[in-house]
């Protein structure tokens, strides 16, 4: 008898999950009118031909890094500063994003920096799905620890690159003096000197910004998309392939504006193993970042108001819960469980980068020509589907906790 209703209670949370897929289906039609209200104001965002031929040219002239360094007193004592500072902020995914969010704080013409402290929350809130309600039942344990390693070495490898370029600006503001010919003693690549250079005299925080997006997405590729381990284990598993289809990889901005519960902002991306379609998704998030003032101000209130701990539970508590359901209080517990980093994963000692420089040819400038605005960017309702969607895949394979 028990056995019937258990299979009875499966069908009409899996008839009530349907019923709620399509009307998501619709929801995403709605999502139209939602950016509408986002976009309405536009701020300028622009790259120009010129001045992408121009760092073309200075990257060609650049000196050797050895050339760069001599006569600099107290270099040494520097790099050594912020290359421990930036050991002791790479513990984990709370760590970096911090990290982020304080840099910007003191240096708000840093745009990327804001960019990287939003991304980086996607990817804690990433690491702890992996231990939340729907992907334990999708998933086997080995194919969970993969991909968490994966996400976790993209999350310290980026911050372990950017963040002494970060620290040396400040370091350079504070003592009136660019010292980017440093970079190369943090092992950054030839491709961003000129950048920093150009942006030390100019300010241009636009060009910056996708300067950092194109350096960043390269110095991952082949450390980690290309690394033949996570290539078997992640990237060419079934599990990973499916990732489109249950819409994993979206990217999403919690704005908090004025007294209404957060909404979302983002995209979603579809490949996460081209580079190039990586490259073009950072530049979308920044241009709807930055060029559309609503997001700006909703995304900035949220992120200096609201502390990350991995739990999606951060920007929307009546949906998720950061405590599982257990026995007796499985009742009174609301939402779905998504837990605190803390909870979820031990802290992953540091691996050293391999060295070595990506920069070899001048195709990686043309990412810098362009910087188009996306259209549709209101999230809400499609990140909602989206879980449905698990759990409808969850409820498919025998999940337990339909809600």
């Amino acid at each position: 008898m028990n056995e019937k209703k258990r299979k009875t209670d499966r069908v009409n949370a899996l008839m009530r999950v349907t019923g709620r897929l399509a009307a998501g289906m619709w929801n995403g039609f709605r999502g139209w009118y939602d950016s509408i209200r986002l976009t309405r104001n536009r701020s300028e965002m622009r790259l120009s031909h010129s001045a992408m031929m121009e760092l073309r040219e200075a990257l060609d002239g650049q000196r050797s890094p050895s050339d760069q360094r001599r006569g600099c007193d107290g270099c040494l004592d520097l790099v050594e500063r912020i290359t421990s500072e930036t050991t002791a902020l790479n513990r984990n995914n709370l760590t970096r994003t911090q990290a982020y969010w304080d840099i910007y704080q003191a240096h708000p013409e840093l745009h990327w920096a804001l960019l990287a402290h939003l991304v980086s929350r996607n990817g804690g809130w990433s690491m702890t799905d992996l231990k939340g309600q729907w992907l334990p039942k999708l998933l086997p344990a080995d194919q969970l620890r993969w991909s968490f390693d994966m996400l976790e070495s993209c999350n310290s490898l980026i911050f372990g690159d950017a963040y002494p370029q970060l620290r040396l600006y400040a370091e350079s503001k504070r003592q009136g003096i660019g010292l980017f010919r440093l970079l190369p003693s943090f092992g950054v690549s030839v491709f961003m000197q000129p950048c920093w250079e150009r942006f030390w005299t100019e300010r241009n925080s636009v060009l910056i910004s996708t300067a950092l997006i194109v350096n960043e997405q390269h110095y991952i590729q082949s450390r980690v998309v290309e690394n033949e381990v996570f290539r078997k284990r992640v990237f060419d598993n079934a599990a990973f392939q499916s990732q489109p289809l249950l819409q994993l990889n979206q990217i999403v901005f919690p704005l908090k504006l004025g007294t209404r519960s957060v909404s979302l902002a983002g995209r979603i991306l579809e490949r996460f193993e081209s580079l190039e379609e990586r490259i073009e998704f950072g530049k979308c998030l920044y241009a709807m970042l930055f060029g559309y003032p609503t997001v700006l101000r909703g995304a900035a209130a949220f992120a200096k108001e609201v502390a990350h701990t991995g739990s999606r539970a951060d920007y929307w508590p009546h949906v998720f819960a950061d405590k599982q359901k257990t026995g007796a209080t499985a009742g009174l517990s609301k939402g779905w469980y998504s837990p605190c980093l803390s909870a979820a994963w031990p802290d992953k000692p540091l691996i050293a980068a391999s060295r070595g420089d990506w920069y070899s040819n001048r195709e990686a400038f043309a990412y810098l020509e362009k910087l188009p605005l996306p259209r549709i960017i209101a999230m809400s309702r499609e990140h909602m589907h989206g879980q449905r969607k698990l759990q409808a895949a969850a409820l498919a394979l025998g999940g337990r906790y339909p809600l």
